[in-house]
């Protein structure tokens, strides 16, 4: 549990140091390449941990305590004097559109991250699990369009489908829209069939956070046969002998299915004592099993120390690799971020308005959740982990929100219609009306973010 919090919180830090770093390093590029002086240029709040100067460099180079965000400090007569020689290097005489291009660079290098990242691991390629239909909910809209259990969904309205990873996304995209979704699968594997998802259908109440269970679809699960891989020393299945490699074959005279089911009778009978059959290395044996209790965010359950042997024929039957050439991966990766920063637009909004629940808001103790068990997975997991998290970043700071490069944006929009700059007064109550917002924000996302911990 310990290593688990650890992992999280450092990979965490990790993903806010380079989505930080990218987002300010391109205020700071643009600032230094239209003539501005940057007096200071951190990553992280607070005292400083680490501070250097290059050689003929007038800015300062800080990592700060707190990693939660970063600023690039210009110089600007609106905040202390300035020498007589360095005037023409000041922000606040810059032209309007030099001052745009300044503030925009950071939200648009959040953006230019994300297709970076996704070019190079579409390149590589992304595993995930093929988007096979298992059992469809009767009365659901799944059932009313017409799905079967065996379908594969090759397209979701426009969008090729490979993986759920992007059937999920695509799905989640058009339930924001009250309209009837054209599905294409596979019927049986080789029949292509259109099936269709009414999200105007009266009093259908979809839980984004759990879409497919809205809409009536369970993934098809394999059964995975109940064959021993690791075995925690000292557990309850350690103590009882059984060994890797070890295939389970009954329990108390009853059949062991799958391991799904096994899982499910271990979990349910804590400390009871079981009469197990198994098979190894050709041999049946019986022995004595008593799982131990453990206690859970759900309550007690029984668990034994051990781990599924996974057949490698089901990788090749439900695994799917999304992969481009190098040049056909760069389009690909352009219009993936363009979908996911219209998705995440449009998600926003739609809280706002109250289509969305505000539950689906996340802050830092998920992100870091999130940043823990993608870097788990591997590294295209967790770059593509980063990507999102990128392209979030870049939305949320395009919002014509005081405080935000967006709300800086607006208030140039103002400026270039009315042919002079916001007034300061103007501006201090926008400052004090973002600084509320973003209050608000962050309580809701932690709130959500302490639920789901405790509950």
């Amino acid at each position: 549990m310990m290593s688990s919090v650890l992992s999280s919180i450092f990979f965490f830090i990790i993903a806010l140091g380079v989505l930080i770093t990218v987002h300010e390093f391109g205020h700071f590029w643009v600032a230094r390449k239209v003539g501005v002086k940057v007096i200071r240029f951190s990553v992280g709040f607070g005292k400083p941990i680490f501070s250097w100067r290059r050689p003929n460099d007038d800015t300062e180079y800080v990592i700060a305590m707190l990693p939660l965000g970063g600023y690039v400090q210009m110089l600007d007569e609106r905040e202390g004097d300035v020498a007589p020689a360095d005037l023409e290097r000041t922000f606040n005489r810059k032209s309007l559109a030099q001052r745009t291009a300044i503030v925009a660079a950071g939200p648009i290098f959040n953006f230019i991250l994300a297709i970076a990242i996704y070019w190079l691991i579409l390149v590589i390629g992304v595993s995930g699990v093929k988007p096979i239909v298992g059992e469809v909910n009767e009365g659901s809209i799944a059932a009313a369009g017409g799905f079967q259990r065996g379908d594969v969904i090759t397209r979701v309205g426009d969008t090729e489908t490979v993986t759920w990873g992007t059937a999920g996304m695509a799905l989640l995209d058009h339930s924001l829209d009250a309209e009837v979704v054209k599905v294409e699968v596979l019927q049986d594997g080789v029949v292509s069939r259109v099936r269709e998802l009414d999200f105007s259908t009266p009093g259908l109440a979809l839980e984004r956070k759990e879409l497919l269970d809205s809409i009536g679809i369970n993934i098809m699960r394999p059964k995975i046969p109940a064959l021993i891989d690791k075995v925690t020393s000292g557990g309850a299945a350690d103590k009882a002998g059984i060994l890797s490699g070890d295939l389970l074959l009954a329990v108390d005279g009853e059949l062991i299915e799958d391991w799904a089911g096994w899982v499910q009778k271990v979990r349910t009978n804590p400390e009871v004592t079981f009469k197990v059959e198994l098979e190894r290395e050709g041999r049946l044996m019986m022995i004595d099993l008593r799982p131990a209790r453990i206690s859970t965010k759900e309550g007690e359950i029984g668990r034994i120390g051990a781990t599924v042997a996974y057949p490698e024929a089901l990788f090749a039957e439900f695994n799917a690799v999304e992969r481009y050439s190098f040049f056909a991966a760069f389009s690909a990766a352009l219009v993936k971020t363009w979908d996911m920063s219209l998705l995440t637009l449009r998600m926003l909004g739609n809280m706002v308005v109250g289509n969305v629940s505000i539950e689906n808001l996340s802050g830092p103790i998920s992100i870091a959740q999130y940043a823990g068990s993608s870097a788990g997975i591997g590294f295209v997991a967790f770059a593509g982990f980063l990507a999102i998290i990128s392209i979030s970043l870049g939305v949320l700071n395009l919002l014509p929100i005081p405080m935000l490069d967006g709300g800086h944006l607006f208030y140039y929009l103002i400026e270039w219609i009315k042919g002079s700059e916001v007034s300061e007064e103007v501006q201090a109550i926008g400052q004090r009306v973002g600084i509320g917002l973003l209050a608000l924000v962050m309580f809701i996302a932690f709130y959500n973010d302490i639920e789901r911990l405790v509950g």
